[in-house]
């Protein structure tokens, strides 16, 4: 260790109390985080790319600073999804650490990596008083029916209005309008369950039919547009 001129001329004081790093919450028992391999927890990060034209949510399940799952959902950008189909083999199995100092390819990848960073060496987690945490494969749960990401897309002009294009519950067929031209409901398919149908057998008319459903005042409407066309 070099010291410059001036401390070297210092006299020694002597150090008061130490006590270490505040406690942080962690899987139901307070942690005083000196390493990585101290960090565990479940929690999710969002990340954006230098054009704000995609979006990032990750969500890391960490046991003892080790990445043991990873959900890496995009939005907005074409090329971000391959980005994550990388990422997502990147991530488990490093640490905290190596993770957020590995190229994750994407901006919005790397910025929600070191989002996520802070929420978990700041005790800002999912799992901060679960006791044991969550088990692997509880990030599967931010899913939708048939394991697809809940997303809500919609489009508006102050010419024409709103139109409902995807909701949590699926892919909008056409929206319910009353006498006023207000939108009161909306018919959708879910798209993940309709999908999961077919796989295992059934026939795709017969699966669309079954995954359809409406929210809303829509029986009794004065009209159905279709968002996409009219």
């Amino acid at each position: 260790m070099t010291y410059s001129h001036e401390v070297e001329n210092m006299c020694v004081l002597a150090k008061g109390p130490n006590h270490g790093p505040a406690p942080i919450p962690e899987e139901g028992k307070w942690v005083k985080a000196y390493q990585i391999t101290d960090i565990s927890g479940l929690s999710h990060g969002v990340g954006w790319c230098a054009p704000q034209q995609g979006a990032c949510k990750l969500t890391l399940n960490v046991k003892d600073g080790i990445i043991e799952e990873a959900l890496v959902e995009t939005l907005g950008c074409s090329g971000m999804t391959h980005s994550a189909a990388m990422a997502a083999e990147i991530l488990p199995g490093k640490t905290m650490l190596e993770a957020l100092n590995t190229d994750l390819v994407c901006d919005a990848i790397n910025v929600a990596m070191r989002e996520i960073f802070k929420q978990l060496v700041y005790g800002r987690s999912q799992t901060a008083f679960s006791e044991g945490g969550l088990p692997v494969g509880a990030g599967l749960e931010d899913l939708g029916k048939g394991l697809r990401s809940q997303v809500g897309t919609m489009f508006s002009t102050k010419a024409k209005g709103v139109r409902y294009l995807e909701m949590a519950e699926g892919y909008i067929l056409n929206i319910a309008v009353d006498e006023n031209d207000e939108v009161i409901g909306y018919k959708f398919v879910k798209l993940g369950k309709m999908l999961e149908d077919i796989r295992h057998g059934a026939n795709p008319a017969e699966a669309y039919e079954k995954n359809i459903g409406t929210y809303g005042r829509y029986d009794g409407a004065a009209k159905y547009i279709d968002p996409r066309e009219e």
